[in-house]
């Protein structure tokens, strides 16, 4: 500051020289005048300067430094807070993949129990199928044994009634069942062959 001051006075001087010089050429200049007005111009700039340097450049200059601080601080901290935001993003981002994988796994293991879940019911339903199937089987084999054994009676049954009128006369309850059982052998032994 005093350095801007004296380079301000010297200027200053010099131009009151040149005025001088010009005013006694007879020129006019409108830096002309007198010493006595250089002086006090120089002496009023003096105090200005000192005034203004005391009370204005001083809290100025604080206020600007103020200023420059704020926005260095404040240029640091958003730096920091961008590299923070950047980080926390790594972060969320390697979260959000490791759920997509989670998830993923969770898709497939549910996919392989399905499977499971699938052969097993299928399986399950084989087994009974063959199940019900055997039982019907039986259930038929018992069937057809009762209707052949009803219709050997019936036949045997038919067969005394035309031999009693054949013969007319009655077969007596023995030569009936001997008669019954001889014919379900015979009609035995042509099924098994």
């Amino acid at each position: 500051m005093r350095r801007h001051g004296i380079l301000a006075c010297a200027v200053l001087f010099l131009t009151a020289g040149a005025a001088a010089a010009t005013e006694a050429e007879g020129e006019l200049n409108i830096f002309a005048g007198d010493i006595g007005n250089m002086i006090w111009t120089v002496l009023i700039f003096g105090l200005v300067l000192f005034v203004l340097g005391k009370f204005a450049w001083g809290p100025l200059l604080a206020t600007l430094n103020d200023r420059e601080s704020f926005i260095r601080d404040s240029l640091a901290q958003a730096k920091e807070d961008r590299e923070a935001a950047a980080a926390r993003l790594a972060e969320y981002t390697a979260k959000l993949e490791e759920a997509r994988a989670e998830a993923s796994a969770i898709v497939a293991e549910g996919r392989r129990d399905a499977e499971v879940a699938k052969a097993k019911i299928g399986e399950e339903a084989r087994h009974e199928a063959q199940t019900l199937l055997d039982r019907a089987k039986r259930e038929i084999e018992v069937a057809k044994t009762t209707a052949i054994r009803e219709l050997y009676e019936r036949s045997a049954s038919l067969a005394m009634d035309v031999a009693t009128r054949v013969l007319r006369r009655e077969v007596s309850a023995g030569d009936h069942e001997r008669l019954i059982a001889e014919a379900l052998t015979e009609i035995g032994d042509r099924d098994l062959n």
